[in-house]
Parts: structure tokens; C-alpha cells; sequence
């Protein structure tokens, strides 16, 4: 901010007596942040230390000045409470779209476990999140159901039709929900891999149980 001053004096002599006159003008200008347009005035040499701002400054809304819905949707919304995993499933609200995550992920529990009890087909969703967050598989969901020689359900790359007027469809999107918004421990923890008991692959002999839940064994 600068401020500059000019004077102008001036003396006459009248033959009756000596009388002085002085006048000073006196011009300042304030820059300040404001949406006024700025004039700029020739005589006046601009000073090295301006600093002009290329995008616009948006000052943040305060809060009061939020409708009360606006308000509402800025606090975290709590997490469902229920005394069962039952419970929990019934309480999921599975009427929109789901990302094309969680549809992968949902997809898994469907065609994997969807005639286990609902801890199995948490375990089976539990897997599919543990891989993901392992760097020796794919980083995403459907990176994980969909990885070559994995999941015997995928067919050429794809996932198969599902019959989404069911109950077990509707089980399923809740479980994937419940999943990946850890609202309930699964007792399979880390594990990465599981097969049913019917059935025994080599590579099972080479890793640790964690848990056998109705017809599938988990393993780490």
C-alpha cells in the first residue's frame, strides 16, 4: 500500500500589508480486496512489491449459512447396530446401483456361497478383500474375481448372468456391503484362499487353516 502527497505553496504581497497564504492538496488511495474496479491514475508510478492474484478467491460459505439438509449430509452417517449377522443383512438397504465393485464383489458371494449360511458367504467376501489389499494379486475387487484360473464361476473372462429378482442376489449385495464397510468381523481373518471340503488341492497341504465354515475350509 502506498500513499503519496503534494504540496502547493504560494505568497503574494498586498501593498497595504504582507499576508501569507499556503495551501496543501492531499490525494491517497487504499488498495483493499474488493470487487471494485480499479482505476488506475497515470501520474502515480505503481510499486514494485504489487502482486497480482490469476484466479478468482472464492471465500468458503460459512457454516451457519447452510440450509439444514446441507448440514446433515456433511456428518458421517452411523453404521447400522444389530445383534446378529442376520440381523445386520436385514437392516442393508440393497434397492440401488452398486459400483462396479461391489457388484464384482457381490458376484463372488452369489456364485460361490450363495447356499452357505451367511457366514460363509461373508468369508467368501472377506477372501476377495483380503486379495485385493495383498500386493501378489490384482488391487481391486474385480481384479481379484476375475483373475485367470481363480474363481470357477468366471467363464471366458465373464461373470454369468445373475438372477437379480432373487432373495439370494439380495443376500448377497447386503453381504458385499457389510464387507467392504467392515460392519462385521469374520472369523476366516486373513485368509486368501478357501475350496470346499468335498474336494482336496495340493497347494491346501502348503498353507494355514484359519477356519471351515458349513461346506468350505479357509486357508492363509
Amino acid at each position: 500500500m502506498s500513499r503519496k502527497t503534494y504540496s502547493l505553496s504560494a505568497a503574494a504581497i498586498v501593498a497595504i500589508g504582507t499576508i501569507s497564504f499556503s495551501s496543501a492538496d492531499m490525494s491517497g488511495a487504499v488498495a483493499q480486496e474488493s470487487d471494485a474496479e480499479v482505476v488506475s491514475v497515470p501520474e502515480v508510478a505503481e510499486s514494485s512489491d504489487t502482486v497480482f492474484i490469476s484466479q478468482e478467491v472464492v471465500q468458503p460459505l460459512a457454516a451457519e449459512t447452510l440450509e439444514d439438509d446441507e448440514k446433515a449430509s456433511l456428518i458421517p452417517q452411523a453404521a447400522p447396530t444389530a445383534d446378529s449377522l442376520r440381523q445386520l443383512v436385514g437392516q442393508i438397504d440393497t434397492s440401488g446401483t452398486l459400483s462396479e465393485e461391489l457388484r464384482c464383489l457381490a458376484g463372488a458371494v452369489y456364485f460361490e456361497a450363495r447356499g452357505e449360511p451367511l457366514a460363509g458367504q461373508l468369508a467368501v467376501a472377506k477372501v476377495v478383500m483380503n486379495r485385493a489389499d495383498d500386493r501378489r494379486f490384482p488391487a481391486s475387487y474385480c481384479g481379484v474375481v476375475y483373475q485367470r484360473a481363480q474363481f470357477s464361476f468366471v467363464k471366458g473372462g465373464r461373470m454369468p448372468n445373475i438372477r437379480t429378482g432373487t432373495a439370494a442376489w439380495k443376500r448377497a449385495k447386503a453381504i458385499a456391503q457389510i464387507a467392504h464397510d467392515a460392519m462385521w468381523e469374520s472369523e476366516v481373518d486373513d485368509s486368501l484362499y478357501f475350496h470346499a471340503k468335498y474336494v482336496r488341492p495340493s497347494w491346501s497341504r502348503k498353507k494355514t487353516q484359519r477356519a471351515s465354515i458349513n461346506t468350505h475350509i479357509f486357508y492363509r
